[in-house]
C-alpha cells in the first residue's frame, strides 16, 4: 500500500472515531493546576495516571513515581524533553553529543537503551528496530506540557513489554488550558536560535483548539582535543490539538504533529583495506508525523470506557542506512467499580508496525522489510483491604511475532496509616521482547589487521555481529519497597529501594570462523546474539523537597546503583558483561533551588554531580545551571540561562554500541523572550 494511501487510511479511521464521540465534562478530572503555587502537602495529593492508568493521589501510589511539572521545566531552563528529564531522581540522562542522548533508569544505559518505555499522551514512541528511543526527534512545545510522570521500576503489567526498568509518560495540556497566543524567541552560544508560536481559541460553544509551530538550531560541541565537532542539529515541528464537549457522557481529543530536521554526526566504520577503519562526517535527516484520537464514555460515576487510536510514521536517512517505519495502534480500556472496595480496569490492544530498510554495506537488517503484530490484554484489580490498606493485583498478556506469548504480572501493596506516611511494596515481572536488530541484524563490528599478534594470518579478519531468530526475551523479577513522609507542609521525603533479578540478558556467541574470497580475501569471525547473561542489580533513590521560605524551594535527589551480573557457563562475552555493569554511574546527586526575589524576579540554580562510568570510561563531572527570569509586564517574561557553568567541556557518555562519535558538553548561555497575548 503506498505511503500516501496508508496515511489517508489512518486519517479516515481516526475521523470515524472522532465522528462517533463528543467531548465530556469529565475532562475536569484531568485539568492541570499551577503546581508551582501549591504547598508540599497539596502536591502529595495531586493526581497521577501512569501508575494505575487512572487518576490516583501521588501520596498513595504504590510505585517509585516522580512528577516533573510545567513550572519545573520552565525554571530549569531546559529546552528539550531530554534535558527536562534530568529533574527526575533515579533517571540516568547522559548527553552523547549535541543531538544524541542515552536515557534510562536503574541500569543498562546507552544510546540504544531498550528497557524504558516512553509515552507521549498515551502514544508509544519507542522504535521496534532496537526497542529504544531516538530522543532527538521526540519533541513538542515544552510550554504545552502539563507534566511528565516518571516511574522507576517495572510498568509492564499495565503498559506492556519493554516497560522493564521504568515508564516515562509525557502528558500535554488540554486545548482549554492553552487559550490565547504565545510567542517565544531566543538564542545563545550553544542554543543558536529557537522560536515558537502557538495560538489557542474557542471553536464553537463546546470545542477548544490550538496549533503551534516551533523551530530550533543547536551548535555542535567539541571533540576530546577541544576542536569543534560536526554535530550541529536543527528541526522544525508543527502540531495541533482539538478538545470539545457536547454531553456529560462522551469525550474526544484529536491531535497530531509533523516534523523535519537533520543532525550532523561523525561515524566510524570498519573496512577490509588499510587503515581498516573509515571515519567521516555526515548528516542524518529525519522526518515524520503522527495523528491520534481518544474517546471517553462515562457509563456512570464509577464506570467509564476509553478508546485510543493513532497512526505514526517515522523516516530516517543516514550513512548507516535509511529506514521508514509506519505504526498503527489501537487501545481499549474499561474501568468499573466491582464493589465499594474493589476497582477493576481491563483492556485490549493491537499494534501493527511496518518497516522498510535501505541497508548500508556496513550495517543493516535482513530481510529489509517486516510486518509485525502485537496483541495484548490486561487486567488490573485494586482492592481496599482496610481503610488505609490497598492491594493491587494485575497482569498483562501479550503475543508478539518473535517469542509468542508473554505474561507480565505484578502485585502492589500500599499502606497509609495517616496523611503523612505511605509505605508501599511491589513484586513484578517484566520482559524486554526481541527487537528487529536482535533477530535480523548484520553489522561489521571491527577488522583485525593481518600479521598482528591478534591475527597472525596474512589476511584481515572481519568481526561481525548477527541477529538470531531463536533469541529469547530478556526477563526481570523486581522487588521494590518505598516510603513517603510529609512531616510538615514545607518538607517531604520520598525513599525507594529495589532489588532486580535479570535472566536471559542479551550477549554474543562466537560461531565457527570461515573464509571469504570476495576481494579482498578475508577471514570472518562471526558473533551471534544469544541470551547468556543473568544477575541482579540493586539501589536506593532518595528525593527531598523543602521550602525554607514562602518563595524559596529546595529539591535534592540522590541515587545509588550497583550491578552484579554474570555470564552463563561457556560464555566468554566479557565485553557485554563489562558494558552492562559499567554503563551507569554508581552515584548521582542533584540540588535544584528556585527563589522568588520578588513578584517579578526569579533566580534559580541547578547543581548536579554524576559519578564515573567504567564502560565506556567517562570521568565523574559536576555541573551548575543558573537562570534569572524577569517579568517587566504581566504577560512578558525575559530570561537569561547559563548552562554547564562549572565543568566545561566535559564528557557525559562514550561511543559504546554505536558508530557515532561522542563529544564533550560545553558551557553555554542563552536569552529568551516569552510573550503571551
Amino acid at each position: 500500500m503506498p505511503t500516501l494511501h496508508r496515511f489517508a487510511w489512518g486519517l479516515s479511521l481516526l475521523g470515524m472515531v472522532a465522528a462517533n464521540g463528543a467531548y465530556s465534562r469529565m475532562l475536569a478530572l484531568d485539568e492541570p493546576e499551577d503546581l508551582t503555587e501549591l504547598s508540599l502537602e497539596e502536591l502529595m495529593q495531586q493526581k497521577v495516571t501512569s501508575v494505575s492508568r487512572k487518576p490516583q493521589r501521588l501520596s498513595r501510589a504504590a510505585a517509585a513515581v516522580f512528577v516533573i511539572t510545567a513550572g519545573d521545566i520552565r525554571r530549569s531552563g531546559a529546552l528539550s524533553i531530554a534535558e527536562a528529564l534530568r529533574l527526575a531522581p533515579g533517571l540516568e540522562v547522559a548527553r552523547i553529543n549535541a543531538n544524541q542522548w542515552a536515557i534510562t533508569s536503574r541500569g543498562f544505559n546507552n544510546r540504544l537503551a531498550n528497557k524504558m518505555l516512553v509515552l507521549m499522551d498515551g502514544r508509544t514512541v519507542y522504535t521496534p528496530l532496537f526497542s529504544g528511543v531516538y530522543w532527538e526527534v521526540q519533541d513538542t512545545l515544552l510550554e504545552d506540557i502539563d507534566r511528565i510522570e516518571v516511574i522507576r521500576g517495572p510498568g509492564a503489567a499495565l503498559w506492556g513489554s519493554n516497560a522493564v526498568n521504568g515508564v516515562i509518560n509525557i502528558i500535554t495540556k488540554s486545548a482549554k488550558d492553552t487559550q490565547g497566543g504565545l510567542l517565544t524567541v531566543g538564542g545563545g552560544t550553544e542554543e543558536r536560535g529557537f522560536g515558537a508560536v502557538r495560538y489557542g481559541a474557542q471553536w464553537g460553544e463546546d470545542f477548544q483548539a490550538r496549533a503551534y509551530v516551533k523551530s530550533w538550531r543547536r551548535d555542535g560541541q567539541v571533540d576530546p582535543t577541544g576542536r569543534d565537532a560536526p554535530d550541529d542539529s536543527q528541526s522544525t515541528q508543527a502540531g495541533f490539538r482539538l478538545d470539545g464537549a457536547l454531553s456529560n457522557q462522551d469525550a474526544i481529543t484529536v491531535q497530531g504533529d509533523i516534523y523535519q530536521g537533520d543532525a550532523d554526526q561523525t561515524l566510524t566504520f570498519s573496512t577490509l583495506t588499510p587503515p581498516y577503519t573509515t571515519t567521516f562526517a555526515e548528516q542524518a535527516d529525519f522526518s515524520g508525523g503522527n495523528l491520534q484520537a481518544r474517546w471517553r464514555h462515562a457509563f456512570s460515576a464509577t464506570s467509564e470506557l476509553d478508546a485510543q487510536i493513532y497512526y505514526d510514521q517515522m523516516k530516517r536517512d543516514e550513512a548507516a542506512g535509511r529506514q521508514t517505519q509506519d505504526t498503527f495502534d489501537f487501545d481499549l480500556q474499561h474501568r468499573f467499580a466491582w464493589s465499594e472496595d474493589q476497582d477493576i480496569i481491563w483492556g485490549l490492544g493491537y499494534r501493527f508496525t511496518q518497516d522498510r530498510i535501505r541497508n548500508s554495506p556496513y550495517v543493516g537488517l535482513i530481510p529489509d522489510h517486516r510486518d509485525l503484530n502485537l496483541f495484548s490484554a490486561f487486567i488490573h484489580d485494586e482492592i481496599k483491604l482496610q481503610e488505609q490498606l490497598f492491594l493491587t493485583l494485575g497482569a498483562r498478556f501479550e503475543h508478539n511475532d518473535y517469542t509468542g506469548f508473554e505474561i507480565q504480572p505484578n502485585a502492589r501493596l500500599a499502606w497509609t496509616p495517616d496523611d503523612r506516611h505511605t509505605i508501599w511494596g511491589a513484586i513484578s515481572r517484566a520482559v524486554r521482547t526481541p527487537s528487529r536488530a536482535d533477530v535480523d541484524l548484520y553489522n561489521d563490528l571491527s577488522v583485525i589487521p593481518p600479521n598482528t599478534p591478534a591475527n597472525p594470518q596474512p589476511f584481515p579478519a572481519l568481526v561481525t555481529v548477527n541477529g538470531n531468530p531463536a533469541i529469547l526475551s530478556e526477563s526481570l523479577i523486581a522487588y521494590e519497597l518505598g516510603y513517603r513522609f510529609n512531616p510538615h507542609p514545607r518538607f517531604s521525603l520520598d525513599l525507594a529501594g529495589f532489588f532486580n533479578v535479570y535472566d536471559d540478558l542479551r550477549t554474543v556467541r562466537e560461531d565457527q570462523p570461515y573464509f571469504e574470497v570476495a576481494p579482498p580475501p578475508h577471514l570472518v569471525l562471526p558473533l551471534t546474539f544469544v541470551n547468556q547473561m543473568s544477575g541482579h542489580t540493586y539501589g536506593l533513590e532518595l528525593a527531598a523537597d523543602w521550602r525554607p521560605l514562602a518563595g524559596w524551594r529546595l529539591r535534592a535527589a540522590y541515587t545509588y546503583f550497583q550491578a552484579n551480573l554474570r555470564l552463563d557457563d561457556g560464555s566468554i562475552d566479557v565485553l557485554s558483561l563489562s558494558a552492562a555493569e559499567g554503563s551507569s554511574p554508581r552515584q548521582q546527586f542533584s540540588l535544584f533551588s528556585t527563589l522568588d526575589l520578588s513578584d517579578r524576579l526569579e533566580f534559580d540554580l541547578w547543581f548536579r554531580s554524576v559519578g564515573a562510568l567504567r564502560d565506556p570510561p567517562v570521568d565523574s563531572y559536576t555541573t551548575l545551571d543558573a537562570r534569572l527570569g524577569w517579568k517587566p509586564y504581566k504577560d512578558v517574561e525575559l530570561a537569561i540561562v547559563g548552562q554547564n557553568l562549572l565543568d566545561s567541556p566535559h564528557l557525559e557518555y562514550g561511543s559504546a554500541f554505536t558508530n557515532s562519535a561522542s563529544t564533550e558538553v560545553e558551557r553555554g548561555v542563552y536569552a529568551r523572550l516569552d510573550w503571551r497575548f
